[in-house]
């Protein structure tokens, strides 16, 4: 995986990128990974500007990762935004409560949406045969560690780091 600069970042900044790069190397089977802000925004993603290097997972350490869909995290982003703002709408109507998790299996792959403490939401993209239970236990770690420290000040600065993002 090829990370974004984090030339100038804050050290909470550089901590998010280190832990979802750390989910997509350390976890089999998972394709692209995106935060997206409560509003839709790309936070961060697995794939910065939409490069194939994210998704393809070319770090030349441990197994090779096949390549997500057309611009994985971007395309990504739209998907988990979407399921987080349907999985809210059911949950009202249904009296159901906060949406915690939610995931979709397809035949060619899975997708993953987990709900971060302040209205953002990790979404992962993975493939057809990976363990589901460790991909979601690998997000948990990943809300749990990122959850506190994803402010409207840090936010803002990785809204700004993928806008700068070629």
């Amino acid at each position: 995986m090829t990370a974004p600069s984090t030339y100038g970042l804050s050290t909470q900044a550089r901590n998010l990128q280190w832990l979802l790069t750390d989910l997509v190397e350390e976890v089999p089977g998972v394709n692209s990974v995106a935060v997206v802000s409560s509003d839709g925004l790309l936070l961060l993603s697995s794939d910065p500007g939409g490069a194939a290097a994210g998704a393809a997972g070319g770090s030349g350490e441990g197994p090779a990762r096949t390549k997500g869909p057309r611009g994985a995290s971007a395309d990504l982003a739209t998907i988990v935004s979407g399921l987080g703002s349907l999985t809210t709408g059911a949950a009202e109507l249904m009296e159901g409560g906060e949406v915690k998790q939610t995931m979709v299996a397809m035949e060619h792959g899975s997708v993953f949406v987990m709900a971060i403490s302040d209205g953002s939401l990790l979404g992962v993209h993975a493939t057809p045969d990976c363990d589901m239970s460790v991909v979601a236990y690998h997000m948990a770690l990943f809300v749990g560690r990122a959850g506190h420290v994803l402010t409207p000040e840090v936010r803002s600065e990785l809204r700004q780091s993928m806008e700068k993002t070629p």
